[in-house]
């Protein structure tokens, strides 16, 4: 609960003094430092400083930086590969257990039991783009966002579960889609959803909600101050989306949908399959509090986060490559010829709804942020100071019992983090992965392409409102032809 403050005031109703009671509570946190230019403010910009430190829940800001600054260099403890009990790999996966996996996820989505929870407060700044990332067109034949490419997903896993269940409609099949934003997209992404009218989704089947921002402090833990009357902020990680779950009353609103499972992933990904009943199906069976989709490493000096167990015995949990020694990151296993640390995070988790309570719970409890060092825009102009953030992964340590769920490359994972141009993960190159799946799959389906272009630069697009997985083709199809690039829909 927040005192209230009692303000100086002139006799025109304007802030005379820094209200006292708001510098005895700054006091006591070492923060008073935010007054200090408080002499050369206009009225105007005092009663913005006083409103921006009012806004702030000091006290858990303060147990923030200090839990998170005393966790530096503490010791970890060590290392261990992931047990091959904990993960499904590809070539171990029989057709039975797909089929059986299919079938339990297409059911538990018919019973309305799960969410998709979407992490979107990213801007496309990288590439190029001051839009939310999800806006982004990557220049399908289409011309679709990833916003609408995900929508689609989600209307094919609808329909898909209302057809093995027997559903009359698919519309009597609904998927909750909860969207994280953050205080830079939030305006934007709503708007963008409305002017395409939820991609043929129900407007309220789709929840938005942001993410939280916290200051930015020098490495003494003190705020600094991007302009005499603002504290200079940042969102607080993709990891924000726990309290923020939490703060906005959404797992109960879960809970009330009688959701169960909810499905976790980033944006930024044009090869998402969003609502995947055989990873659901996979989770249920496996009885698992947390699930992760995961891709070998392409080569031990890969730039990606690996899961590994944390100490003997210990928690599954990522470990970013920097913390990879390089023997450790070039061991291999002699027992599968693979890489000991072979199982990159790629964002896509699966969570029981109890968890993801026991999650917001148990981070907000230790209080414990990742620090980064970046360049601070303040009053002296861009500073060196430290960034507080959450990440997405770190509910992992939490949890009493995690899989791991193999997953290929070319058919899952489409990174769109960099400008095109860039050496990776361009929207070019995630592209040209969309297209030759997609034409895999059409070949599979007894399809044909004519090209003017070398077929390993072109390919077809097959819309997701057609086929989730490559299922279904064939009626479309078979002994048709097709000229690159194109779109195949209904």
């Amino acid at each position: 609960m927040r005192e209230p403050s009692s303000v100086g005031f002139e006799g025109n109703g304007v802030v005379s003094s820094p209200p006292q009671a708001l510098i005895e509570r700054l006091k006591d946190y070492g923060q008073e430092d935010v007054f200090a230019l408080w002499y050369e403010l206009s009225p105007e910009e005092r009663e913005f400083l006083v409103k921006d430190i009012e806004s702030l829940d000091l006290s858990r800001i303060d147990r923030i930086i200090r839990c998170s600054l005393r966790s530096q260099g503490l010791p970890a403890a060590a290392i261990e590969p992931v047990p091959e009990s904990n993960v499904s790999t590809v070539e171990e996966r029989s057709q039975e257990d797909r089929e059986r996996w299919l079938k339990m996820g297409l059911k538990a989505i018919s019973d309305g039991k799960l969410a998709v929870l979407l992490l979107s407060g990213g801007q496309g700044t990288r590439l190029g783009s001051s839009d939310p990332k999800g806006c982004f067109n990557i220049g399908l034949p289409s011309g679709k966002s990833l916003f609408q490419l995900q929508a689609e997903r989600i209307l094919c896993a609808q329909r898909l579960a209302a057809q093995a269940t027997n559903e009359n409609s698919s519309s009597s099949v609904q998927i909750h889609w909860y969207i994280m934003t953050s205080p830079f997209t939030d305006e934007a992404t709503r708007k963008f959803f409305e002017s395409h009218k939820f991609f043929g989704l129900e407007a309220e089947q789709v929840t938005f909600f942001q993410q939280g921002t916290i200051p930015c402090v020098s490495k003494d833990g003190r705020f600094i101050m991007e302009t005499p009357y603002r504290v200079a902020k940042a969102p607080d990680g993709n990891g924000g989306v726990y309290s923020a779950l939490k703060s906005t009353k959404l797992l109960e609103d879960m809970a009330s949908k009688g959701i169960k499972y909810i499905d976790c992933y980033g944006v930024d990904n044009a090869l998402v399959r969003v609502a995947d009943p055989t990873f659901l199906g996979y989770f249920i069976d496996k009885g698992v509090a947390a699930a992760a989709k995961v891709v070998r490493k392409a080569y031990p000096q890969e730039k990606v986060g690996v899961f590994v167990r944390r100490g003997k015995g210990g928690p599954l949990t990522v470990v970013e490559y920097s913390e990879l020694d390089q023997s450790l990151a070039s061991a291999v296993n002699q027992a599968t010829g693979r890489l000991r640390f072979c199982w990159s995070n790629v964002c896509l988790h699966m969570f029981t709804l109890d968890f993801l309570n026991q999650v917001a719970n148990g981070l907000e409890k230790d209080s414990i942020y990742h620090l980064a060092e970046k360049k601070i825009p303040s009053i002296h102009g861009y500073t060196m100071g430290l960034k507080l953030e959450q990440f997405i992964f770190d509910a992992f340590p939490y949890a009493p019992t995690t899989a791991l769920f193999e997953v290929l490359r070319e058919e899952e994972f489409a990174p769109v983090k960099n400008a095109n141009g860039s050496n990776v993960d361009t929207p070019d190159s995630a592209k040209l992965l969309v297209l030759r799946l997609h034409t895999r799959w059409v070949v599979a389906a007894g399809g044909f392409l004519t090209h003017s272009v070398p077929l390993y630069a072109t390919g077809v697009e097959v819309s997701p409102l057609c086929s989730y997985a490559g299922e279904n083709l064939e009626p479309i199809c078979r002994g048709r032809t097709f000229h690159a690039p194109c779109e195949i829909s209904f």
